[in-house]
């Protein structure tokens, strides 16, 4: 689990995200869709397109920092906003993370 100090702003960004991104290219996502400062403390959580996978990109004060994590079966649960961003609590994030959609039909 990610050590979120209270406080901390949580963003989902809606659609997905080219995954091939690393540090620098979420940031500048973040910067330029989500006109927001990758740099200010919170946490942006990306998703890639097949909804197994989610990044998290976190500026602690002293560096950035990638986490990933990939789900063996399912998919993470994601808003229906075309563009954008949507803020949720560090509560929500961490239940988001523990408890992803599993459902026979979504894997094909």
């Amino acid at each position: 689990m990610i050590p979120v100090p209270s406080g901390v702003r949580v963003w989902i960004a809606t659609g997905h995200t080219d995954m091939r991104r690393g540090m620098q290219g979420l940031a500048l996502q973040a910067q330029e869709s989500l006109m927001s400062d990758p740099f200010a403390g919170d946490l942006y959580i990306f998703r890639g397109r097949r909804g197994d996978l989610a990044n998290i990109l976190w500026h602690d004060g002293v560096g950035l920092s990638l986490y990933a994590k990939r789900l063996d079966r399912g998919k993470f649960v994601w808003p229906s906003a075309a563009e954008g961003a949507v803020s949720i609590s560090a509560a929500q994030m961490a239940y988001m993370l523990d408890h992803p959609c599993w459902c026979p039909s979504l894997l094909g």
